[in-house]
């Protein structure tokens, strides 16, 4: 698999100048190459990604759709990348005029390992590059953007602030490349990678669903599933780690989310089959008397909870955010919780599991997609949104449930 670094980033920038210039001999001069070079870079790239990126005639070039969509990528990578490298108006340090350009592959791969790691050896360790070239690539990108990426802290070494925009603004643009790298080799069957951060809400029924169609329909594609709440998956959207999040949506999404909702979900009270309150008409009173399993203080679900039964709340004698454990405890207790009914479907239909007390109207909240709002979906990763819609309408997840 060809991965985004693995491609002469001089040659990738040289796409578009070929494009606009229908000529090698002046896409060179423009790109500051030999017309030699050139030809031989382009051919490169033919060669790694298999596919051709212009068709040569007498008169000049003209790319093809792989080449158009290729260079379009290229165009935002680079575009990501310039964002990440422009100097601070409050800087004044001197650097170079547009230092994206000067980057290697080399650079921006070893100082993502690094990034990911946070120090010289586990980076080495992960790229298969020795120390001294991780070394010697971060302190070259900070030679060209005119200001420091890492900082000694303790024993271990910590990104600057500096440094965490450029990591991400190269996670971006690595994003953009793989997007591309897909799109050319993609023979109509939507291959390629898509991560994907499933929240809570959605592991149960709606994204299991979804995924089983999206393999049935495009069974090359590479699917990464991330598991965590929205706080801890917001950030690896932004930086590009994952594409899509998929759960409850916020009221008011930060900046740089886009939110699209596919339905509405309305949490519920449950317990075990035979609990004393099992059966029977139960008020908020009587339910404040019981002894719960909730999640931490902070959490969406909590606070729902507490606004429920005000001050004093009822006993939380275990606190969890594992929906697997508290499922369990629940069969096996007189412990309470409050959950979305798709979460725990499959023990309510084994009979495991009961709901118990009045509808709780004030709980609604809205479920759906969160993507970044500069992000442009491969088809893959189109198609996969597209069966996201599908497993909505198939497992009866929408306003009126």
């Amino acid at each position: 698999m060809t991965r985004p670094f693995d491609l002469n980033l001089r040659h990738l920038r040289a796409l578009g100048q070929v494009i606009a210039q229908g000529s090698l001999n002046r896409a060179a001069e423009a790109a500051g190459l030999s017309q030699p070079a050139l030809t031989q870079g382009l051919a490169k790239l033919e060669k790694q990604l298999g596919v051709t990126l212009f068709d040569r005639h007498s008169d000049g070039v003209t790319p093809s759709p792989a080449g158009t969509a290729l260079a379009e990528r290229v165009d935002r990578a680079f575009g990501v990348l310039a964002a990440a490298t422009r100097r601070s108006a409050r800087g004044g340090t001197r650097g170079f005029a547009r230092p994206e350009m000067l980057m290697t592959a080399t650079q921006l791969d070893a100082f993502l390992h690094f990034a990911d790691a946070q120090g010289f050896a586990g980076a080495a360790v992960t790229s298969g590059l020795s120390q001294p070239a991780i070394h010697r690539a971060v302190r070259e990108l900070e030679q060209i953007c005119a200001t420091p990426l890492a900082e000694r802290r303790g024993r271990g070494m910590a990104l600057t602030p500096a440094g965490r925009t450029l990591a991400r603004g190269v996670r971006l643009a690595a994003g953009e490349i793989a997007a591309g790298i897909a799109e050319v080799q993609d023979d109509g069957g939507a291959g390629g990678r898509v991560a994907i951060g499933a929240m809570p809400l959605s592991r149960a029924l709606l994204l299991p669903r979804a995924l089983a169609l999206f393999l049935r329909d495009s069974p090359q594609a590479i699917t990464d599933v991330v598991e965590g709440s929205w706080r801890e998956l917001v950030d690896p959207l932004l930086d590009g780690a994952i594409d899509i999040m998929v759960g409850a949506l916020r009221d008011v999404p930060p900046l740089g989310v886009d939110q699209v909702p596919l339905f509405t979900d309305q949490l519920a009270i449950f317990g075990r089959r035979g609990h004393p309150l099992a059966d029977r008409a139960v008020d908020m009173a009587m339910l404040a008397t019981q002894k719960w399993v909730v999640g931490p203080a902070g959490t969406p679900l909590r606070s729902h909870w507490e606004a429920l039964f005000g001050n004093p709340a009822p006993q939380v004698p275990v606190e969890c955010g594992s929906v697997m454990v508290i499922r369990g405890l629940l069969a096996q207790s007189d412990l309470l919780t409050l959950l979305s009914p798709d979460q725990v479907a499959l023990e309510v239909d084994a009979g495991m599991l009961v709901r118990i007390g009045p509808d709780l109207p004030d709980t609604v909240r809205t479920i759906g997609i969160s993507t970044r709002s500069d992000w442009r979906p491969t088809r893959a990763q189109a198609m996969l949104i597209r069966h996201l819609r599908q497993a909505t309408h198939d497992t009866r997840l929408q306003e009126n449930r």
